[in-house]
């Protein structure tokens, strides 16, 4: 079998039209969810839930697109969605990207310190070491968008080597950041530690989670065509702290849907995810870091600092 063939039946798996995706990943999700809530669900259909889920979360990614422009399709036809489009500033927001990105700079710096606030408060109350180093970690990230919000307020009269070099921090910053959480995935890994939410929070947590990964991924590819070093930075920090939020969401459902006898499951999961995402930070951190330094090289040789 050669290499298209074997392109070919990958595209065919996972790379599904709008409709097979939502008929399989809505279906594979309800699964996931009565799987981890029924105390009574037999091991067979829990491990086939989990690799549906794995399934589904995958070709959610890679058939998003499709999906989002069936739905806009569908909304633009609407009398109701033509009228608002009319007021100048949603207009704006709906049809600028560029515009959209530079709003989704505050909310994203915002709901990042929302989630700080969340995490501390949760770590000092539920006495987790989990918890409290997650905070820190968004900090750092919250960090890392004040600089990237005020270098864009600041911009006019910058040249592109200076968001380039801002580019570059962020990789780096990244980098380091990212042996930081794997020394914490170590360590909940080695004492197979967990946290529980309180009440429905989980559920909440769970659907931002989702949503935010989905949306990450798919804003690190659309905006990397806008050639906006600030942008594209923000939307990798966007993308990590989704990835974060995934591996805490994980986590914490296996702790709390979890029995006595999930304890190996438990730790080879949250290893196996941990693993994952340090993986995938590392190689965007290490891009960023080369791509950058490749861009200010060329900008030095054209004397164009």
């Amino acid at each position: 079998m050669n290499l298209q063939k074997i392109k070919n039946i990958g595209k065919r798996i996972f790379f599904l039209p709008p409709f097979p995706t939502l008929l399989i990943a809505i279906p594979s999700y309800a699964l996931v969810i009565y799987a981890l809530t029924s105390e009574t669900v037999n091991r067979a259909i829990a491990y086939a839930a989990y690799l549906l889920s794995a399934y589904a979360f995958v070709i959610t990614i890679t058939g998003i697109t499709g999906v989002v422009r069936l739905i806009q399709k569908g909304v633009k036809q609407n009398p109701i969605t033509r009228k608002v489009l009319e007021i100048p500033l949603v207009g704006r927001y709906l049809k600028e990207d560029t515009f959209r990105a530079q709003i989704a700079l505050y909310q994203g710096f915002f709901i990042n310190l929302f989630y700080v606030g969340v995490k501390m408060f949760s770590g000092i109350r539920y006495k987790s070491v989990w918890f409290v180093s997650l905070a820190v970690y968004y900090i750092l990230l919250a960090i890392m968008r004040f600089s990237l919000l005020h270098h864009e307020r600041k911009r006019a009269g910058k040249s592109k080597a200076s968001e380039w070099r801002r580019y570059r921090l962020c990789g780096i910053m990244l980098l380091f950041m990212n042996v930081a959480l794997t020394g914490i995935i170590i360590l909940v890994v080695s004492q197979n530690s967990g946290f529980e939410y309180p009440g429905m929070l989980i559920y909440i947590m769970a659907l931002y989670a989702f949503y935010a990964v989905i949306t990450a991924v798919w804003n690190v590819i659309k905006f990397r065509r806008y050639g906006s070093p600030i942008l594209s930075a923000a939307k990798v920090i966007n993308l990590t702290a989704a990835l974060v939020s995934m591996l805490s969401l994980e986590t914490a459902m296996l702790t709390q849907f979890g029995t006595g006898d999930d304890a190996e499951f438990r730790k080879i999961m949250t290893a196996s995810t941990g693993a994952g995402v340090c993986i995938i930070v590392t190689g965007m951190s290490v891009y960023m870091i080369v791509h950058a330094t490749t861009r200010l090289r060329n900008t030095e040789r054209n004397g164009c600092i």
